[in-house]
């Protein structure tokens, strides 16, 4: 009996902000997966070690968490005034799917630096040292993201004493920008806010009546009162991620803010978009202790804030998640400006399981709507391995 040899495809390995995932040239993948599709979905789980019923991946590069279950494909971009289009895919655990619904915040300041030492950016446009200014063009969600990336000696600086919470080393800093956030998601219509309001009454069977504000900016997102549902806004994972009862409730809520917002037409279809949207709660400040044991006084943030991500609650924050914290918070009148004390604002420091994070946002009202022209966060980016990927032939 003859046996396939493994494919080999380059690959880098990389860690961008709170997440790491395999970075992949669109130009390196096998033919058949260059294009969206059953081929490229199947590569794509077979690198990362899903489905996985055990929920290990111990036979992929995954690392069994929504943060770790990532997947990058780059490419120079066609499209004017931009260096390369980035594709994201959250790769299910144990599950047969790949998600393409939204963007990984977090990936994204990796993208620029995987973008200029694969060779993706014009040199031109590079400098031997200072910023290198990068234009990605987010493909998942038809968005323009821009990168500050540093350089040092004609490479990507990746050393430096920037830290972020939920990261233990200090690394390089890089600054995004996300350009015009607010979500084209389709049933949408384009809209900050699907539901034409700032607040609305949402209906979740068997956990009663709850104000959300459900805002496309980042990524799709429904926030909702941490007391109203039970909780403080200070909890970490352990408090969650190993409660059913409440795993299932999240998931309630995740689905009947889709299916309002009108990312689904029916409950079912929500099973197969755990990417979008995300769930939030919010609350005001207060004391806590973060995941490090590190004390978070009520003094150093503005609010906090805890999110669900492929069904967990996340260990720091996602950073399109982050994205609509930003853009919320500079809207007078949402939950999450309210828990943060109201008024106008153009940042927000908000308390995490991490730790802390900062997120600015430039929104004004135009013709009686709110518009956020972008959003600004810091995050860094780090190589962890590089070289390829070997998965089964065939």
């Amino acid at each position: 009996m003859s046996h396939a040899p493994q494919i080999r495809i380059p690959a880098t390995y990389m860690r961008g902000g709170t997440s790491k995932g395999v970075f992949f040239r669109l130009d390196d993948l096998p033919q058949a997966a260059r294009a969206p599709g059953a081929a490229r979905d199947a590569l794509l789980m077979r690198v990362i070690g899903s489905p996985d019923p055990y929920g290990k991946q111990i036979d992929g590069m995954g690392g069994a968490t929504s943060s770790t279950s990532k997947t990058v494909i780059v490419s120079k971009s066609s499209r004017p005034d931009h260096d390369v289009d980035y594709l994201f895919g959250q790769v299910a655990i144990d599950k047969a799917f790949v998600d393409w619904s939204g963007n990984c915040g977090n990936l994204s300041a990796a993208v620029g630096p995987f973008a200029i030492a694969s060779g993706l950016v014009d040199p031109a446009r590079v400098p031997r040292d200072g910023i290198a200014i990068v234009r990605i063009w987010q493909a998942n969600i038809a968005k323009t993201i821009i990168a500050h990336v540093p350089m040092t000696d004609g490479a990507v600086q990746e050393a430096g004493d920037f830290e972020l919470d939920g990261v233990t080393f200090p690394a390089a800093e890089v600054q995004l920008e996300f350009m015009d956030p607010a979500a084209e998601e389709e049933g949408a219509g384009g809209a900050m806010f699907p539901t034409g309001n700032l607040v609305d009454e949402l209906e979740v069977p068997g956990v009663g009546t709850l104000k959300a504000t459900m805002i496309n900016a980042g990524i799709p997102t429904i926030f909702v009162e941490a007391a109203a549902i039970g909780y403080t806004g200070a909890e970490l994972q352990d408090a969650i991620n190993g409660d059913d009862k409440a795993l299932a409730m999240f998931e309630t809520i995740r689905a009947h803010g889709a299916l309002r917002m009108g990312l689904i037409q029916s409950l079912d279809q929500i099973a197969t978009r755990q990417h979008t949207p995300k769930v939030a709660f919010v609350a005001p400040p207060a004391d806590y202790v973060a995941s490090s044991g590190k004390p978070v006084k009520a003094g150093d943030v503005d609010l906090l804030v805890r999110a669900m991500s492929m069904g967990k609650l996340h260990h720091a924050m996602m950073g399109t998640a982050a994205v609509a914290i930003g853009t919320a918070a500079a809207i007078p009148g949402t939950l999450v400006n309210l828990a943060a004390g109201g008024g106008e604002r153009q940042s927000v420091r908000f308390g995490h399981p991490s730790g802390t994070l900062r997120v600015g946002a430039e929104a004004a009202r135009v013709d009686g709507a709110w518009t956020v022209t972008k959003a600004v966060m810091s995050r860094s980016a780090r190589v962890l391995m590089e070289g390829a990927v070997r998965v089964p032939g065939g």
